[in-house]
């Protein structure tokens, strides 16, 4: 059959720039869609010849929206080579600032990017779904989000001095200075409105399921594999752990102890299409080897979170999928809910420990390895950062699986379920269109630094017939 192409570029609200590629058929049905990535950044390139310890400032500038996951994961490989344990005071201050960072991202996700979506209707006026509609029509609500995002960027900025890429503070074999008793002071005034803000969410999340089964059915809801950070015995861990590679059916497909063996695991595939690679579980191979990062997957792979209230959450989770294998890609928007819960107790349970006010947190580094491997679960996943040097600390290698890249073929699988359930090529809607760019952003990818993180771009959609004639075109 000839072939038929209505172009999404590029897609809104979300964190880059990508465009969607709806392949259509002579009889105007779907037969696949492609995510394409349009951005180039080439930081593993550039990075060669730098010394290993600029590495944690200079990679984490690959983002703006997620700057402390690149912080750890980089930092975590420079401590290997520099062959030191970071003080435990240095590690919970780590932990501290991820928590920040992951409540500030997925509140970004829910209430600023995803929310106009799914509290206003995904048919409703364009013009008005936006932050800023969300916020006339359910203030309240908005008003939650943003100071969720508030909490989550004052913990970074408390923590490390800036709340966007604080990478003086961040430093192999632990951190530059201590935390003070008046900055957790002020921090533990946020808990109670923090954790007040989620539940009433969560709560409200709940009922509102039962009316948006049509999207959970069909918004990315496919067997795959998923991948996270796990403790030793199997809980939600966000800094440190075991990577556990979780099939289809909810088995343990493969665990990796070491992260310096990640390769034995994850391949990386490229398509001329895309600038983003495609990581695939080795032991299926590519395509089929595909597998999910983040919030979902997350909470798919452990076997419990560790805090009461999330722990509450976790168990009513599981039962939304069989054998406790949650397969839709709308319940990252649930996944992230829950996982704000976990964040909010564990900032509360480190706060409240007094080894956090320990003046003890770097210890003295040099060249003792000349390899390095860091992991580190970033809001949209799992992050390797893989350095090797010279005797002189000189960067020679560098690879970075990118929290977002892990998921790439499934994004293409999704919008491409998306696409043969609500694209008519004949009646291009409004609605259906920001189905698909919908579950894109329920993934949440983060493409680029900070990019239009609130902002309307302008789209072009247009449906070409087989001869290139333009059949269709809409703009917003």
């Amino acid at each position: 059959m000839a072939e038929k192409k209505i172009r999404i570029d590029p897609i809104t609200r979300i964190e880059g720039h990508a465009e969607v590629v709806i392949q259509l058929n002579e009889d105007d049905s779907v037969r696949e869609a492609l995510f394409k990535v349009v951005e180039f950044r080439g930081f593993e390139k550039f990075t060669e010849g730098r010394p290993f310890y600029e590495m944690p400032q200079i990679t984490s500038r690959a983002c703006g929206i997620c700057p402390v996951a690149h912080l750890l994961a980089s930092v975590k490989a420079c401590d290997q080579i520099a062959g030191v344990a970071p003080p435990k005071t240095a590690v919970m201050l780590r932990r501290l600032m991820n928590m920040g960072q992951i409540i500030q991202s997925h509140a970004l996700n829910f209430y600023h990017l995803s929310g106009p979506d799914l509290l206003m209707g995904f048919d409703s006026d364009p013009a008005k779904r936006n932050i800023f509609g969300l916020i006339d029509s359910q203030p309240s609500l908005a008003m939650r989000g943003i100071r969720l995002r508030k909490f989550g960027q004052e913990i970074i900025e408390k923590v490390a001095g800036k709340k966007i890429h604080p990478g003086e503070w961040m430093r192999p074999g632990g951190a530059k200075w201590p935390l003070t008793q008046e900055r957790v002071d002020y921090l533990q005034s946020f808990l109670p409105e923090a954790l007040d803000a989620t539940t009433k969410t969560l709560d409200m999340w709940k009922q509102m399921l039962d009316g948006l089964q049509e999207e959970v059915e069909h918004f990315g809801n496919f067997p795959t594999h998923y991948m996270g950070l796990v403790t030793p015995d199997g809980g939600l861990e966000h800094y440190d752990g075991k990577i556990r590679i979780m099939d289809p059916q909810g088995k343990v497909a493969a665990e990796c102890v070491d992260p310096t063996k990640y390769a034995d695991f994850i391949g990386e595939a490229v398509e001329p299409w895309s600038y983003m690679k495609f990581p695939y579980f080795k032991a299926v191979g590519y395509p089929d080897g595909a597998y999910r990062v983040g919030p979902l997957p997350r909470l798919n792979v452990a076997s419990y979170c560790g805090t009461p209230l999330a722990d509450e959450e976790f168990k009513w989770f599981k039962k939304l999928g069989k054998n406790g294998v949650v397969q839709s890609t709308f319940h990252y928007h649930t996944a992230r809910l829950i996982e704000i819960l976990y964040c909010i107790e564990t900032v509360k349970q480190l706060l409240e420990d007094p080894q956090i006010l320990s003046k003890h947190v770097t210890s003295n580094v040099q060249v003792n390895n000349f390899e390095g491997v860091g992991v580190a679960e970033a809001p949209r996943g799992t992050l390797i950062h893989h350095y090797k040097v010279d005797e002189e600390g000189m960067i020679t290698y560098n690879n970075m699986i990118i929290a977002t890249e892990n998921s790439n073929i499934a994004y293409n699988m999704a919008i491409t379920q998306v696409a043969k359930k609500y694209v008519k090529a004949r009646e291009l809607q409004e609605g259906m269109l920001n189905r698909v760019e919908a579950v894109i952003r329920a993934f949440d990818p983060c493409l680029s630094c900070a990019t239009h993180a609130i902002g309307q771009m302008p789209l072009d959609i247009r449906l070409f017939d087989a001869s290139g004639r333009l059949l269709d075109r809409k703009l917003r």
